[in-house]
Order: structure tokens, then C-alpha cells, then sequence
């Protein structure tokens, strides 16, 4: 039996014993240690302290939490116990408990640095930014050289999106610690988020060449080069990442990513399915392989992808637009709007997903002028804007007038076959000519639209806000909206409305919704003046002659002969966006087929199980399979010489071929229209009148068949016209870029006029 003295000695020599196995990091006689001293007084508040910081080292949490805890009961004007509790409850992962000991702590000792530095880090893990920025600024000012503290103080600023104190943060943890590779990897990572580029990939090119071995430093220099556009760079850092840590589930994303930026599709697609291999439920994965399969043309495959996405995430709203948008491309245009619909219950404020869905409903068979109108407006109703500031412009009528084009599509794109005939004819004198390009990857058509202008803004990489304030400080007085709510177009920057007048023109004639569009460009045909103004938010403004004004950018290849005198058959074709052609337009197609026996039909369609929904469309109707074929995607001077395979266009409906009637044209290739009720089906009517060809335009089913069974019963005729057609192109106003620019800078001056006179009121 001890006497009380003696166990007291007992203790104290257990104790001490076990803090020096500890303090040496001979952690399993430490813990046997503090059993005995436990085993002595269980009570012990000093040794519960010591054995649960041995716990929390060891990895066993939730022993320490226990430990600590009892501590903290013992004695709960014990901060450091409180503190360590803090650390336990962290690991644990349950940071709200956490940040609350921390708190604790803080408040016995408003001096404790690693109170101040857990508590930032349970905050930031509960979301709580300014807390967290409040708390690792204090740790800052407790101990101004702690690299660490400097460094976490710069993640959580950089969080909170205050990057330019974030740099000047890691900054500070470099000059305290230069061999802090954490800190340079970081460092590199908001330069880049600062947009400096150039910065980034020196600190990153540094930090992996002093520290190989760090797959963090290798990821950042991958981003850093990709936004560089140095995509060989890019794969090369992510590929090094990779091999140092190939489960590095963003390193292989974004290295999909960079092998589609350089075309390399077959291996952009096995890297992201890669990344799906390691993690089944990485979304950006499935959405980039689908991408990829895309590109490759496996539509199929493309959605398989998307729809697995969706089965294990249901809420995940991005994917359900894209799958939106892949539906739409192979003609699924009632399981689109449903996909668009579905992505906006998940995340109202996605623009990007509702502006899809205002520019699908133009396609919808029986969707009416006034259906399409309201969605627009529910466009521009989701996204409220405060009234701008005062435009500081002149409001001098005759005075020469600074016109900003936006656009993401300078550069080889069809979109360029109208704005190089408009930009080339500008008159310099009383126009001032700007562009806001949104082009990552600029080419020779770039360089072309770029020589026609007084000053070119790059605007890869910059907000809609930072665009808006962009034109506001160009002066701009007319800004044109050339994409409206098409991929990659900005309607956030007009809904801010940097300039006094602004118009939306090209992408489509319809309407945009946005209450600061003040007008809409449109034709005499598309919009007959009185009859659909009431369909368009804006004010409608009827050019000269024609919505549209083409150049080919090209003189080959030939039309060539008729087809047909060779064949022994008539072929039809219908080159459009495969969306456009839906049951309705099939089944009248079916009978232009039927009437004219042996006739045959060119598509152009992606392969995948849509084109066998277009044979047993047509099949139902009596039109044998061998008579309808397929052509894929491909370059534009193959894509013309399809034509040279077709006698005869078919346009769909409601959504009229634009550019690919003109391009038919251009080939010789005469195109029937059906005129439609909204003004996206009135486009093949107001090219026709422009090329004084009206008789090939119908306003009936019956009148439709008429025309073309016509026209393909009468070779002579057919051969005729393609003989002429090109040249009746080149002598129309839709090919006259002097004649149409000097309409639309007559459009502009009217614009600017009556800007002018509101301001004299």
C-alpha cells in the first residue's frame, strides 16, 4: 500500500518520464506513459492534454477529441487544452465545433497564435470568408514573420477574391521563407488569377525547377501556359503532375482540356475517361469527354456520357446544359428545352443556360413569335441591372461616331463571311471603327477583320463588367451585338448598357429581350413594315434591302454541271444545322421524295443513331432507306463541294437555312423555302425576294411540293439556273458591300439622331 506521498512521486516520475519519451517523438512509450499516470489519477488534466496531443500526432482524432474534451471539463480556463480540442475537432472534419474552441480559446487568450490559426482554417472550411480573413489577419499581427500564417493568409484572401492583396501576401511569406515551395506554387496561381500571365509562369518555371518533385507547382505551370495559350507547355506540365501524382484528378481534366485546345481529340477523350476511371463522379470529367466525343463525331457516345453524368448527379445543373445543348445538335429539340429547363430549376442564375434556352425556342415547331419574345424577356428579367451612369458622349448629330462591334467570332467562322463585307466598306471619315474580340485562338481571318479596323480589343479572360467598363472608357456610341444568345456571346455586357445606343444584328434576326437593346436590325422581307414589330423588344430598324451581306471568302470550288444529267436521278440535300430538321419538315420532304420517283436525298449529319431516326421518319412515309444518304461535318471547301452532289435544296422549317442557303446559292444550287410565322422562317423568303427569285418561295405544305417536284421535272430549267445562280448572287444586295455598309451606317446615323434628340428634351 502507497502512502499518498508516494503516490504523488509516483506520478510526477510517470509523467515526466512519458513527456520526455514524447518530446523525443518516441510516441508508443510516451502513450504507455501517460496510461500510467492515468491509470494513477484518471482525472490527471495535465497528462489527458499531453496523451490527447499524442492521439492528434498518432492520427487517432477521435481518441483525442475524447482526451481533450475531458481537459477542457477539468479545467475550462485551460486555453491550451481548449486549443488542441480545436485541432482534434478539425481533423474530425467537424469544423463548426472546431471553429467554436477555437473561439473559446481566443477568448481566454487573445494571444494565441494557433488559436488565431485554427480558427481561419475551420472558418474557411465552413465557407465563412470574411471570418476567416479576420482571423489569419490577426494571426499576422501576432507574428508578423510566420511564413505559414502569411501564406494561409494569402489562400483565404485570394477566396475571397482580393487577389492583388493575396500576391502581396505569398509575397511576404517568400521574403520571410524563400524555400517555401507551398508559397511559390500559390504565388504563381494568383498572378495568374491577376491575369499576369507572363509573372506566373516565371514564379512557377522557378519553383519546379527548384522542387521537381511537387505536382502542385507542376498543375499551376499547366494553367499557366494554357492561359497562355502554350498548349504543348501546358500538357507537358500537366503530363509531369501526372506522373508525380496520378491521381491528381484536376490535372487530368485540365490536360483534356488543353489536347482538345490543340485538336488532339482521341486523347483528350482517354484522359478524362481516365479521370473517371479514378473518380466515377468527377462531373467536369464527364463533361469534357463528352466534348471530346463531340469533336470526334460520336454523338452517341457524347450523350451516353452526359446522361451517366446526370444519373449520378442529378443536381449537377452544367451538366444538364450541356446535355441540352448535345441534344439540340441531333435534333432532340424537345428533350433540350426539357434538359435547358431542368439546368435553370437547379441554378436560376445561369445565364449561359439561359440564354440557351432563349435561342432553342426558335427552333421549336409551332413555337410562336410571341412564346419566343417571352422567354427572352424571362432572359432579361432574371438578370436585373442597376440604371447606368449618364453617358458622358457628345450628343453632336453630325459628328464623327465610334461604333464597337462584340464579338467571339473574328476569325474563321461563318459569322466572318458577313462582318468582313460590312468592316471592309466602313467609311473611316464619319465612323470609327472598334472591335471587342473574344477569340482565344486567333487566325488569318482574324488578321483580316483586324486590318479593318481603328482599334482592336482583346477581351479573352475579361468579365462582362470589365467589358462593359472597357466600352464605357473607349466612348463608344453604338455598340453592336453580333451574337446575341448564341455560345460564347455576352448579353451581360449590353444588360449594363456601357454605350447610348446599342443594336443587336447577324447572329440571328429575332430578338434579344434585353431592355437596354435599344434596336434590332432587320429587312424589309424578314419584318414587313407594321406586321411583327410588336414580336421584339427592341425597336426595329429595317436596313435597305437584306438582313444579310455575304462573301464567300472563296472562289472555289465551281459549282460544276447539274447532277442530275448524269446521275439519271435528281438529288435534294438539306446541308443545315441537323437541328432544324425535325419530324414536321421530314414528313414534307417525304413527299417531295415520293413525287419524284428515283430521287434521293444528301443530309448533313454527325453519324449516330439520329440519322436512323431520320430513315424511319422517312420509311413511315414510304421513302426506302437507299435513297436517303449522309455526309459528316468537315472543312468548309469540302463542306461547298457537297453541293456539287445536289440538284435541288430542300429548307427546313420553322428555322429557314441563313448561311447555308447563301452558301447553296453561292454553289449554284437553287434553294425552295417555306415561309414560316416567326421571323427565323421568313429568312429563305427575304433572300429569294433579294435575288428575284420569289417563285421559289412557299407559303403552304401543297405549294412547297409544287415547287420542287416542279423544278425537278424540268432538268433544263434546274441546269439553267445553276448555271446563272452564282453570278445572279454576285450582281444581288447580297453581295454588295459598298451598298449594304452604306445601309447600315445610314441605320446607324438615324440611331444616333434620335439618341441626340432625347438628350436635347
Amino acid at each position: 500500500m502507497a502512502f499518498p506521498g508516494e503516490a504523488d512521486e509516483a506520478l510526477e516520475q510517470a509523467l515526466r518520464a512519458a513527456t520526455e519519451h514524447h518530446m523525443a517523438g518516441r510516441l508508443e512509450q510516451a502513450g504507455a506513459g501517460y496510461r500510467q499516470v492515468l491509470a494513477l489519477r484518471p482525472g490527471h488534466g495535465v497528462t489527458l492534454h499531453r496523451f490527447g496531443i499524442l492521439s492528434l500526432q498518432s492520427g487517432r482524432f477521435e481518441a483525442a477529441r475524447d482526451m481533450l474534451a475531458q481537459a477542457v471539463a477539468l479545467d475550462p480556463a485551460a486555453w491550451w487544452s481548449m486549443c488542441s480540442l480545436g485541432q482534434a475537432l478539425e481533423a474530425l472534419g467537424r469544423f463548426q465545433e472546431a471553429a467554436e474552441a477555437f473561439a473559446g480559446a481566443i477568448a481566454l487568450n487573445p494571444d494565441c497564435l494557433e488559436a488565431w490559426l485554427g480558427r481561419g482554417a475551420s472558418c474557411r472550411s465552413l465557407g465563412l470568408g470574411r471570418e476567416a480573413v479576420e482571423a489569419y489577419l490577426q494571426a499576422v499581427r501576432l507574428q508578423p514573420d510566420h511564413a505559414e500564417a502569411q501564406n494561409d493568409l494569402g489562400i483565404v484572401l485570394q477566396d475571397a477574391g482580393r487577389i492583388k492583396e493575396a500576391i502581396a501576401a505569398f509575397r511576404r511569406a517568400l521574403d520571410l521563407r524563400d524555400d517555401f515551395p507551398l508559397a511559390h506554387s500559390n504565388l504563381g496561381n494568383a498572378l495568374l488569377l491577376d491575369r499576369q500571365v507572363a509573372p506566373a509562369l516565371a514564379v512557377l518555371k522557378r519553383a519546379v525547377e527548384r522542387w521537381p518533385d511537387f505536382p502542385g507547382a507542376w498543375y499551376n505551370l499547366g494553367n499557366a501556359a494554357f492561359a497562355g495559350s502554350r498548349f504543348p507547355e501546358a500538357a507537358a506540365a500537366y503530363r509531369r503532375a501526372l506522373t508525380l501524382d496520378p491521381g491528381h484528378l484536376a490535372a487530368h481534366n485540365n490536360l483534356g482540356n488543353t489536347l482538345q485546345a490543340m485538336g488532339q481529340f482521341e486523347a483528350a477523350l482517354d484522359t478524362c475517361l481516365a479521370a473517371l476511371n479514378i473518380d466515377p463522379d468527377f462531373m467536369d470529367a464527364y463533361n469534357n469527354a463528352s466534348a471530346a466525343a463531340r469533336a470526334l463525331g460520336r454523338m452517341d457516345q457524347a450523350v451516353e456520357l452526359l446522361r451517366a453524368a446526370v444519373d449520378r448527379r442529378p443536381d449537377f445543373a452544367v451538366t444538364h446544359c450541356n446535355l441540352g445543348n448535345l441534344l439540340k445538335d441531333i435534333g432532340s429539340m424537345d428533350e433540350a428545352i426539357l434538359s435547358f429547363r431542368r439546368a435553370l430549376e437547379l441554378d436560376p442564375g445561369d445565364s449561359v443556360t439561359r440564354s440557351n434556352l432563349a435561342y432553342a425556342v426558335c427552333f421549336l415547331p409551332g413555337c410562336s413569335s410571341e412564346a419566343i419574345l417571352r422567354e427572352n424577356l424571362d432572359w432579361d428579367r432574371a438578370y436585373p441591372q442597376p440604371a447606368p451612369p449618364r453617358h458622358a458622349n457628345v450628343p453632336d448629330p453630325g459628328r464623327r461616331l465610334r461604333i464597337g462591334y462584340v464579338s467571339p467570332d473574328f476569325r474563321e467562322h461563318c459569322q466572318s463571311l458577313f462582318t468582313l463585307p460590312l468592316l471592309s466598306h466602313h467609311d473611316h471619315g464619319p465612323f470609327e471603327i472598334v472591335c471587342y474580340a473574344k477569340v482565344a485562338k486567333p487566325d488569318a481571318i482574324t488578321l483580316r477583320i483586324k486590318a479593318h479596323t481603328d482599334l482592336w480589343r482583346d477581351t479573352v479572360g475579361l468579365t462582362d463588367v470589365e467589358v462593359a467598363d472597357l466600352v464605357r472608357a473607349d466612348r463608344v456610341d453604338i455598340l453592336v451585338d453580333l451574337t446575341m444568345h448564341m455560345s460564347n456571346g455576352r448579353p451581360g455586357v449590353f444588360t449594363r448598357k456601357p454605350a447610348p445606343v446599342q443594336v443587336a444584328w447577324l447572329a440571328y434576326p429575332g430578338t434579344t429581350g434585353i431592355a437596354a437593346m435599344d434596336y434590332r436590325l432587320t429587312d424589309p422581307y424578314l419584318d414587313p413594315p407594321g406586321e411583327h414589330d410588336a414580336w421584339y423588344s427592341e425597336t426595329s430598324i429595317r436596313l435597305r434591302d437584306t438582313f444579310w451581306c455575304y462573301d464567300p471568302l472563296t472562289a472555289e470550288p465551281r459549282p460544276g454541271p447539274l447532277p442530275a444529267l448524269s446521275n439519271g436521278y435528281v438529288t435534294f440535300g438539306s446541308l443545315n444545322n441537323f437541328c432544324k430538321v425535325t419530324p414536321a419538315v421530314l414528313a414534307l420532304w417525304a413527299q417531295v421524295l415520293n413525287a419524284v420517283p428515283g430521287s434521293r436525298l444528301l443530309l448533313l449529319a454527325q453519324p449516330g443513331s439520329h440519322r436512323q431516326r431520320v430513315l424511319e421518319h422517312l420509311g413511315e412515309a414510304g421513302v426506302e432507306p437507299g435513297r436517303v444518304a449522309f455526309a459528316p461535318f468537315q472543312p468548309r471547301l469540302d463542306y461547298l463541294a457537297l453541293h456539287q452532289k445536289v440538284d435541288l435544296c430542300l429548307d427546313t422549317f420553322p428555322y429557314n437555312g441563313h448561311t447555308t442557303s447563301l452558301d447553296a446559292t453561292w454553289m449554284g444550287v437553287p434553294v425552295v423555302t417555306r415561309l414560316g410565322g416567326t421571323v427565323v422562317g421568313r429568312a429563305g423568303w427575304s433572300q429569294l425576294c433579294n435575288l428575284d427569285l420569289r417563285e421559289l418561295a412557299a407559303d403552304s405544305d401543297p405549294d412547297f411540293v409544287r415547287i420542287a417536284t416542279g423544278l425537278a421535272g424540268d432538268l433544263p430549267r434546274l441546269a439553267a439556273l445553276r448555271a446563272g445562280l452564282r453570278a445572279r448572287m454576285e450582281a444581288s444586295p447580297l453581295m454588295d458591300g459598298p451598298r449594304f455598309t452604306r445601309s447600315m451606317e445610314s441605320a446607324f446615323r438615324e440611331m444616333w439622331r434620335h439618341w441626340c434628340a432625347k438628350q436635347a428634351i
